[in-house]
């Protein structure tokens, strides 16, 4: 198994750095995206992924540099990558309203078109454990304002365990969200600088003995960060990474 970091950064390509999505490469069950941000189709072209090899998209919560990638995922899906195969998103309540909005919005009538492929649209309820195509997801409650629960995912599949924060400032689901993974991607947004919304480095890095993960990589870095890696001692997520299990 192996995921790609296709895309890693923040909504506002700091460091020249593609929106939110890591492609998970898996033996069975078809390939997932975590997250698909506004970039994600210029990612998978650059990382040179199949697009009809993936049979889940997971999102964390409703912000363009995670999920606005989704229209032009569907659109590639039918007129360029000709899919037959089923496809799954899954994100949290309000999903599906909000994803037909954003394609009417950007493509309009593309919600309404026949497609030659059946696209399922989950909606995942708070701490409820749900099997998607040889996915077990958990999803916990984060607090970052995006409209709709925003959530960070707890994902077992081929006998590992990765936990992704989403956006949020520092809340202590967090700890059973990301207890033990044998990878925990988390944001850290500036080095020390405490705001709402995200957390920063150093919060992150004094709870990570309650976490007790066995590889944190953060992702969703600032400006002010990028600049200040050097004084960081968790590995940090660029454009390109790729981790084997």
């Amino acid at each position: 198994m192996r995921l790609t970091f296709l895309g890693s950064g923040d909504a506002f390509g700091s460091g020249g750095r593609l929106n939110a999505c890591f492609h998970l490469e898996r033996a069975v069950h078809g390939n997932v995206l975590i997250d698909c941000g506004a970039t994600s189709m210029v990612a998978i072209r650059k990382g040179q992924v199949d697009p009809n090899a993936i049979s889940t998209v997971l999102v964390s919560h409703l912000h363009g540099d995670h999920f606005g990638g989704l229209p032009f995922f569907l659109l590639d899906a039918q007129l360029i990558s000709r899919r037959t195969a089923p496809l799954t998103f899954a994100g949290p309540p309000g999903f599906r309203e909000r994803l037909m909005i954003v394609m009417e919005a950007m493509f309009t009538g593309s919600t309404k078109v026949e497609r030659k492929f059946t696209l399922d649209i989950r909606e995942l309820e708070l701490h409820e454990r749900v099997d998607l195509n040889g996915l077990v997801v958990t999803p916990y409650l984060m607090k970052h304002f995006s409209g709709a629960p925003s959530y960070a995912l707890r994902i077992e599949t081929e006998g590992k365990v990765i936990a992704y924060s989403g956006d949020t400032e520092w809340v202590d689901e967090l700890i059973p969200a990301g207890r033990g993974a044998d990878l925990f991607i988390c944001e850290a947004y500036f080095f020390d600088k405490v705001m709402k919304y995200h957390i920063d480095y150093t919060t992150l890095a004094r709870h990570l003995p309650e976490i007790g993960a066995k590889r944190t990589i953060v992702t969703h870095m600032s400006a002010e960060l990028l600049g200040r890696q050097h004084e960081i001692a968790l590995e940090a997520a660029h454009d390109g990474l790729v981790v084997e299990f």
